[in-house]
């Protein structure tokens, strides 16, 4: 293996393992020698790859995000009908919870930290969405609300049980697989709460 093959590989192990404990342990005070032991790495090789801790976190925060945008992107710039679209962004967003349960907790602390956060929508793509809603609306698919209070009903749904895990495992006393298995069932019983036809 080249040096730089061999190089590319620590970097991106790097990357993976710090992904792991922040969006799917939710260890977000994770310091770089906690990183490095995950990783099996030395501690310099992470300031050597990514210069700094912040640095490593900005690299995966940018990448949380943009697995966010593509789940947006479902919504907003697809010709489907509007029911699909909103199970295809459901089902999307229900494996991002699976693969990365704390990964909307971690982005909100890195707002409430002031950090760096790109909007995942633009404004005229968020009025279309609320139009759909309000057309579903006079169709009598949805029930009549605000659309923002549709849009709060849909991502309470999917975002809450994940960014609670720890909590409704013990509470429930539910395993890591039972709770997996459990979410990935939430498909059609949010569409089927969302949706009136």
């Amino acid at each position: 293996m080249s040096n730089q093959a061999k190089k590319d590989q620590t970097q991106e192990l790097i990357k993976e393992t710090a992904k792991n404990l922040f969006f799917v342990k939710g260890k977000f005070d994770a310091t770089t020698q906690e990183i490095a032991d995950a990783a099996g790495v030395n501690r310099t090789l992470i300031n050597y790859y990514f210069r700094s801790r912040d640095n490593l976190i900005q690299i995966i925060f940018d990448e949380a995000q943009k697995v966010e945008h593509e789940k947006s992107d479902i919504i907003m710039n697809s010709d489907l009908p509007f029911k699909e679209k909103i199970g295809q962004f459901i089902e999307g967003s229900l494996s991002t919870s699976l693969q990365y349960p704390y990964l909307e907790t971690y982005i909100v602390s890195q707002i409430n930290k002031g950090n760096c956060h790109k909007k995942d929508i633009e404004e005229d793509e968020l009025q279309k969405l609320y139009k759909d809603i309000e057309t579903e609306m006079e169709l009598g698919n949805i029930e009549r609300m605000k659309p923002i209070q549709f849009v709060l009903n849909m991502i309470s749904l999917l975002v809450f049980p994940s960014a609670v895990r720890p909590l409704l495992m013990e509470n429930l006393m539910i395993d890591e697989e039972e709770f997996d298995k459990i979410i990935s069932e939430r498909k059609d019983i949010i569409l089927n709460m969302l949706f009136k036809n």
